[in-house]
């Protein structure tokens, strides 16, 4: 008996260390993974603050600004799909530290960039690199988290990391600009990437390799110049007028390649974007609403940085810290919504969510020039909760309603349409404020959008849930 209960407890304690090694090196993994994602979401927000001191350095009216948001996401929406495959192909982990490398460097030359011009082509790299970041950061979060209750507390923990960046990115970026000036806000993504990467490089496990996926470059030509045209067109709308003939024919340029890439992804056998994927109702609606809930947030935070400074006069430095409570109150809710996602499911929880942000968009319709801050506190604070609330659920619920082997073009699809709606928010929201006499009304129509935008999202998600072949797709909804 004593022989064998000596042979007992050093095997026991080897296996407890191997699991809470295990542990650790997962956690560590979840911690570059919000690394990732979060460097991703910190250049929108320090961007914005950023946008009138880029305009006074580099010259150039809205529509210069809104290129140098859009490139980025443009980029990050057409590049996702095919990022998504790469790490199906390659490996996520490979990917993703190539990801972190390429934002990092193109960081720099953001930061030393001579015209508006070079900054808007660093803007599109830095774009492509996020792409790489994002779906394949989720990739080797479901690979490292098999139980689905832990998948999606994991989910919460990754999107309260980029609830962080958001909030410091108002907060630090103004702190820069007033101190250093507007090129020190691409300057601090050096320390975080060096630090993913070397996280990455350490604890990450790599994922399977799927050596059949192959690469559709026609399918992510044609998604490029679709979003490409589409943009523009929308963007230079404020400029030259809806009914010019370079704006119309943009549009239909648009139209066409859209309608090309659809029929490129139903003929070819390895597809950037399997159609077959939407035969699932639920990775469908929560596609939707990824789509509809950026255009309504991201385009207003562009609006919003915009009347803070050149309507309200604030300086950089305060219209970072005007952001920070907005950007702050996602945090703590992302971390609640996993919780009332159990207690009421996934879909309710999305659409309590759509429905809060909606109410915070109504409240600010009195806004006018000179409002008063404390006026419009709380209705920020509704806009970004809901969000908050939302995310999570909407993120968990499309990887748990298909298989784990396509996880990667997946999270893709979902980013992809997440960052198609920044793009059109943001070119659809900036053409209506492009005229600085005309700014008001242009912002009070884009705060009737976005509302009717997120409670479109919130019927989407609840009535299509509904559906019997939605039920039984599992219970996470």
């Amino acid at each position: 008996m004593r022989a064998s209960t000596i042979k007992y407890e050093p095997l026991d304690g080897g296996a407890a260390a191997q699991r809470a090694g295990s542990r650790f090196a997962t956690s560590l993994t979840l911690a570059a993974m919000s690394l990732g994602y979060g460097v991703v979401q910190l250049d929108v927000t320090i961007v914005n603050t950023a946008l009138d001191a880029m305009g006074k350095s580099l010259g150039g009216g809205v529509a210069e600004l809104q290129w140098v948001v859009s490139a980025y996401t443009i980029a990050f929406a057409a590049f996702i799909l095919t990022a998504g495959a790469l790490g199906d192909r390659i490996g996520a982990k490979r990917i993703f530290m190539a990801g972190f490398a390429i934002f990092t460097a193109a960081s720099l030359a953001c930061a030393m960039s001579p015209n508006a011009v070079v900054l808007i082509a660093a803007r599109l790299v830095q774009g492509l690199a996020a792409a790489i970041l994002v779906p394949n950061s989720l990739a080797l979060l479901n690979h490292a988290y098999v139980d689905a209750r832990a998948r999606g507390r994991a989910v919460a923990v990754w999107a309260a990391g980029a609830s962080l960046a958001l909030t410091a990115g108002p907060f630090v970026g103004g702190a820069l600009i007033t101190l250093v000036g507007w090129r020190a806000i691409f300057l601090v993504n050096l320390p975080i990437g060096l630090t993913g990467l070397w996280l990455s490089w350490r604890y990450a496990s790599e994922t399977t390799r799927s050596r059949a996926r192959e690469i559709d470059l026609p399918g992510q030509l044609a998604a490029i110049a679709a979003l490409g045209t589409l943009a523009g067109a929308i963007i230079e709308a404020g400029a030259l007028g809806w009914s010019h003939p370079a704006v119309i024919a943009a549009f239909v340029a648009s139209a066409a390649f859209a309608v090309l890439f659809v029929w490129r992804e139903s003929r070819t056998v390895q597809p950037m974007l399997p159609l077959s994927l939407f035969r699932h109702r639920l990775f469908t609606l929560t596609t939707i609403v990824g789509l509809f809930v950026n255009i309504a947030i991201y385009g207003l935070i562009f609006v919003l940085s915009l009347y803070f400074q050149r309507i309200n006069g604030l300086s950089a430095w305060w219209t970072g810290l005007a952001f920070v409570p907005m950007m702050g109150a996602v945090l703590p809710v992302n971390l609640l919504a996993p919780r009332l996602a159990e207690r009421i499911g996934s879909c309710p929880t999305i659409v309590v969510g759509a429905c809060i942000s909606a109410l915070g968009c109504l409240g600010l319709l009195w806004t006018e020039a000179g409002t008063s801050y404390w006026a419009i506190f709380a209705q920020m604070i509704a806009i970004s909760g809901g969000l908050g609330l939302l995310v999570p659920p909407l993120t968990s619920s499309l990887l748990g309603s298909i298989d784990k082997a396509r996880s990667g073009i997946a999270a893709g699809v979902l980013n992809a349409t997440r960052q198609t709606g920044s793009v059109l928010g943001v070119a659809l929201f900036g053409s209506l404020v492009a005229s600085d006499s005309a700014f008001m009304t242009g912002l009070h129509q884009s705060l009737i959008i976005s509302a009717a935008v997120l409670l479109l999202a919130a019927a989407v998600i609840g009535l299509g849930a509904i559906a019997p072949d939605a039920k039984a797709q599992g219970r996470s909804m």
